[in-house]
């Protein structure tokens, strides 16, 4: 079949390797693509938030399958549009509709959702600019540190903690007052948890889940988790403390009544569903839900897939899911982000890159890279995901580590302590 993925950063390129593997993809386009998705289909220059455009070209191309990458357009609601299409009977589209997307679009929307179906979370309340002195009255009522969601999407950059009180109320009140646009019209303070963090990913048809393998990505710029929130800095999966009795808690308290809450609302579900969990004292809590893969975790957690992953898209869309059973490598990968320096603030792009054609033993997704002038350069803060297949995460990172040394350009920068923790 012909597809069309949406993307163009580090979970697009591991998803268009994966995509081009399967026997039933006869051709590939990735809208826009990087440097790296070059090697697996054929970029195309549309713009993924002009619907029309998309839907002009799934069917000038005969797409049958759009798989996105982003949660933008699904927030959005392009899988309502492109299903709404007349000129596109029976278009499958990986993601959920408008209405499932709110699980990531609206921090508020999630929270209610949880307390509704007795999912654990932390406990929270939203606030709107004219509650802002209930919002401090809120804040003082708590202990720090202090965690302040804009209710929208703000570009991954919509959350902070702070340690600091009066700090926290000068947070709320800026975005109140439009730090982030409309995403903070409405602000969630929520309590802290104090634990350690995985991510959790599963495919539904909206009725049957399958579970994918587990990941631990590093946010923080800096070793020992220092510094500030990135998109991430690396991941590694397995992860060693997510084992059965933890697992089947996650199963049982947080998946299935997400699956049947989702049903109870009906609402469309046909897609991913990313888990941000806390594994509190071996209890896990919701942190956050995001509608699509996460981004280092697809580029640890696709390689260790052994499923024909269109086919599986295809059950996905189809109400099939219960035909198929994920099978999973008992490899451990490892994956390391090189960014660019200054990265997540102040960077600079349009560095050539060399030492690509030295790797040898793994793979190198492109997160952040163009073709200018037949060579590849930087184009964003993350630039490269290097991950590594290994018996033991030792293994796998001494093999990521050693491919990063080959790699150079301008100002380039990664986190030497990626599953510091996990030892």
């Amino acid at each position: 079949m012909n597809i069309l993925l949406l993307g163009s950063g580090g979970r697009e390129h591991a998803l268009a390797w994966k995509i081009r593997q399967s026997s039933l993809c006869e051709a590939l386009y990735i809208a826009p693509g990087n440097a790296g998705t070059l090697k697996e289909g054929t970029n195309v220059g549309l713009n993924m938030l002009d619907f029309a455009l998309v839907g002009d070209f799934c069917r000038d191309k005969n797409i049958q399958m759009v798989v996105v990458g982003p949660e933008e357009p699904l927030v959005k609601g392009i899988a309502d549009y492109l299903r709404s299409r007349k000129d596109l009977p029976g278009i499958m589209v990986i993601g959920p509709d408008k209405a499932g997307a709110r699980l990531e679009g609206s921090k508020d929307f999630a929270k209610h959702f949880m307390m509704k179906y007795k999912i654990p979370t932390a406990a929270y309340k939203t606030f709107t600019p004219e509650e802002y002195e209930a919002g401090v009255q809120f804040l003082r009522s708590l202990k720090p540190p202090y965690v302040i969601k804009a209710d929208g999407l703000a570009a991954g950059k919509g959350v902070s903690v702070l340690h600091d009180l009066k700090e926290a109320e000068q947070e709320l009140e800026q975005m109140l007052s439009g730090k982030f646009g409309e995403a903070s019209n409405r602000v969630v303070v929520e309590e802290f948890l104090k634990g350690i963090e995985l991510s959790v990913f599963v495919v539904t048809d909206g009725t049957t889940y399958r579970l994918l393998p587990e990941a631990k990505d590093y946010k923080r710029a800096g070793e020992g988790d220092t510094g500030q929130n990135t998109g991430g800095m690396g991941a590694v999966s397995p992860v060693p403390f997510a084992d059965k009795v933890f697992m089947k808690k996650v199963e049982e308290r947080i998946i299935i009544p997400t699956i049947l809450g989702l049903k109870e609302e009906g609402i469309r579900y046909q897609g991913f569903i990313f888990f941000g969990l806390m594994n509190v004292d071996g209890n896990p809590y919701v942190i956050e839900y995001n509608v699509r893969l996460g981004d280092p975790e697809s580029e640890v957690i696709l390689p260790r897939l052994e499923n024909d992953i269109v086919q599986l898209f295809e059950a996905m869309a189809t109400g099939k899911l219960r035909e198929e059973t994920i099978r999973i490598s008992s490899d451990v990968v490892a994956t390391v982000m090189l960014v660019s320096g200054g990265y997540p603030g102040v960077y600079r792009k349009g560095f050539e890159i060399s030492g690509l054609d030295e790797v040898r033993g793994s793979m190198v997704f492109h997160a952040g890279t163009a073709m200018l002038n037949g060579k590849v350069v930087t184009s964003g803060g993350r630039v490269l995901a290097v991950s590594s297949s290994g018996r033991t995460m030792e293994e796998a990172l001494e093999m990521s580590y050693a491919n990063a040394r080959s790699i150079s350009f301008e100002g380039m920068y990664y986190r030497r302590d990626i599953g510091f923790d996990l030892k």
